[in-house]
C-alpha cells in the first residue's frame, strides 16, 4: 500500500471494524443500499466511463459503477484490507472483468493524472483527515471536466438510528449527539460546509442535496440489536462494560427498536446529502 496519512482510519479499517464490515458486508448493503439509486442518478455513469470509487469497502457500489461503465472500467479504493478482500472475491463472482481494487488513501494515493471521467463514494468522504486536501487529490484525478458524486452523512437530527442508540445512554457511556461539522460521520452534514470544502480543492458548480431513504437494520428487533452492538462504536462501549451492563443495553435496544419493527424488518430513516460537483 502507498503512503497513508489517515492512520486512526486505517488502524480502524484494518483491524476490528474492518472485518465486521467485511464479514457482514451484505448486511451492511442492506442499511446503506436506499442510497444507491440517488446516488448513481445524481453520477449519471456512461457506459464508457472510467469511474473512481472513494472509500469502496467491500465493493457494492465499485461493482454497480463496472456494471454501468459496461465498456469502461470501475476502481474501487479503500483503506481496508479485509473489505478488499471481500470486495475482490464479490466482484470475481460476479464475473466483472471490469472492476479492479487497490488498497491506499485517496488523501494521498498518487492517481495517474487525469485517468477518471467519474469518482463517487457512498458513505467514505466523511472520514478524510484533511477533507480540502483530499478532495484536490481526487480533482487531480479527473479529467478536465471529469464528474464527483457522493453521498453523505446528513442532518444527525434526521438520522433515526441514532436517536434510537442514545437509549444506550441509561447503561453505557455514549457520547452526546454529534453536531453538523463535528469531526467523523457528520463532518459534511452542513451543505455549506460541503460547498467551503468542495470550493477549496478547486471543484466548480457545487451542488448538495439532502435525502431521506430507510435502513434496514434486521429481521427484527433482537437481531438489530445484536447487529448494531456488534458495529464499531457500538462494540467499543460494550468492551468497556460488564456482562450484566451489556446484557441491560441489548434488552434497552432491543425495546427501543422493536417500534420500528414490521413485515419487512426494522428499518430507520437516514438522512443524507447528494453532493455534486466538477472539476474544471
Amino acid at each position: 500500500m502507498h503512503p497513508v496519512v489517515n492512520t486512526e482510519q486505517a488502524q480502524a479499517w484494518n483491524g476490528y471494524e474492518g472485518d465486521h464490515w467485511a464479514d457482514h458486508h451484505d448486511r451492511w448493503n442492506a442499511v446503506n443500499g436506499g442510497f444507491d439509486e440517488p446516488l448513481f442518478t445524481a453520477a449519471a455513469i456512461g457506459p464508457s466511463d472510467h469511474v473512481l470509487d472513494i472509500g469502496c469497502g467491500a465493493g457494492r457500489t465499485t461493482r454497480l459503477a463496472a456494471r454501468q461503465a459496461a465498456d469502461g472500467r470501475a476502481l474501487g479504493i479503500d483503506l481496508s484490507a479485509p473489505m478488499l478482500a471481500r470486495a475482490r472475491a464479490e466482484a470475481a463472482g460476479e464475473g466483472l472483468a471490469n472492476a479492479a481494487f487497490v488498497q491506499g488513501d485517496a488523501q494521498v494515493h498518487p492517481f495517474a493524472p487525469a485517468a477518471f471521467d467519474m469518482a463517487v463514494s457512498r458513505f467514505a468522504t466523511m472520514f478524510f483527515g484533511d477533507p480540502v486536501a483530499a478532495f484536490a487529490n481526487i480533482r487531480g484525478a479527473l479529467r478536465p471536466g471529469g464528474r464527483l458524486a457522493f453521498v453523505c452523512m446528513g442532518d444527525p437530527g434526521r438520522n433515526d438510528w441514532l436517536r434510537v442508540l442514545t437509549a444506550l445512554g441509561e447503561h453505557l457511556p455514549v457520547p452526546p449527539p454529534p453536531s453538523p461539522g463535528d469531526p467523523g460521520m457528520f463532518s459534511l452534514a452542513e451543505p455549506d460546509r460541503v460547498r467551503e470544502v468542495l470550493a477549496g480543492a478547486g471543484y466548480a458548480d457545487i451542488g448538495a442535496t439532502a435525502v431521506e431513504a430507510p435502513m434496514h437494520w434486521g429481521r427484527d428487533a433482537a437481531d438489530a440489536a445484536r447487529f448494531l452492538l456488534g458495529s464499531g462504536p457500538a462494540h467499543h462501549l460494550l468492551a468497556g462494560a460488564d456482562r450484566a451492563a451489556a446484557r441491560r443495553a441489548e434488552d434497552t435496544l432491543t425495546a427501543a427498536l422493536t417500534p420500528h419493527a414490521g413485515p419487512a424488518g426494522v428499518r430507520l430513516r437516514g438522512a443524507a446529502l447528494v453532493v455534486t460537483a466538477v472539476a474544471p
